[in-house]
C-alpha cells in the first residue's frame, strides 16, 4: 500500500499546499469522480461536467487556504465549488429548460393527487427507466434538482447537503418533499406517453 494511501484528504491538501505534486495527483484521483459524477447529474451533459471538474480542482489549487474543515468535509467543500459553477454557466447560456412550478412555495405540502403509488415505469425496460428518470431530474427548477441529485443520487444526509447547499436543514427536507411529488408527476407523463405510443403500434400492425 502506497504511503498516500492512508492519508485524510486534508492531509493530502496540506501537502499539496506545501508543493507536493503527487499529493495532489492522490487527491485529484481520489475525488474527481463523485465532483464529476454531480456535475453530470446536476448539467446533464458529459462535457460539461469534465469542464466543470478541472475548474473545481484549478480552483482549489488557486484557493485552498479557503478550505475549513469546521464546515465540513473537503469533498462537500468541492461540490459546492462545483454548484457554483454550474449555476454560473446556467445563468450564463440558460441552456436548461425547467419544469413548470404549480405552486412558488418550496414549502408547500404536494398535493396529494400528484403522488403515484405504484412504479410508474415499472412495465419499461431498465434502460429506458433510467433515461426517463434522468430527463425528469433535468426537467426540475434548479433548487429542486439540487436536493434530489444530493440526498437521493449522491446519497447525502440532509445535513450535509444543508451545509453544501447554505440553507436550513428543514428547508433541504421540504424542497426534496416537493421535488419528489413533481417526479412522479413527471414519470407519470412518460408512462402514459409509452403507453399511447404503444397502442399507436399496435393499431398500425392490425391496419
Amino acid at each position: 500500500m502506497n504511503a498516500f494511501d492512508t492519508c485524510s484528504d486534508e492531509t493530502l491538501l496540506r501537502m499539496t499546499m506545501a508543493g507536493d505534486e503527487e499529493a495532489f495527483t492522490r487527491l485529484y484521483r481520489r475525488l474527481r469522480g463523485a465532483v464529476c459524477r454531480f456535475a453530470r447529474q446536476m448539467s446533464g451533459s458529459s462535457s460539461v461536467a469534465e469542464d466543470v471538474t478541472q475548474e473545481v480542482f484549478l480552483i482549489l489549487l488557486r484557493r485552498a487556504e479557503l478550505y475549513d474543515p469546521q464546515r465540513g468535509s473537503l469533498s462537500t467543500y468541492l461540490m459546492r465549488i462545483a454548484r457554483n459553477e454550474i449555476l454560473r454557466r446556467l445563468d450564463r447560456d440558460r441552456a436548461y429548460v425547467a419544469l413548470a412550478e404549480e405552486d412558488s412555495s418550496p414549502d408547500k405540502e404536494p398535493d396529494e393527487n400528484l403522488i403515484v403509488r405504484s412504479d410508474p415505469l415499472g412495465n419499461l425496460m431498465r434502460d429506458e427507466e433510467i433515461e426517463s428518470v434522468r430527463q425528469a431530474v433535468l426537467a426540475l427548477p434548479l433548487h429542486y434538482r439540487e436536493v434530489v441529485v444530493l440526498c437521493e443520487l449522491e446519497e447525502m444526509s440532509y445535513g450535509e447537503a444543508a451545509a453544501l447547499l447554505g440553507c436550513p436543514v428543514g428547508t433541504v427536507r421540504s424542497r426534496l418533499h416537493r421535488a419528489r411529488a413533481l417526479l412522479k408527476q413527471r414519470l407519470r407523463v412518460y408512462e402514459a406517453g409509452e403507453q399511447g405510443a404503444a397502442r399507436i403500434n399496435r393499431a398500425s400492425c392490425i391496419g
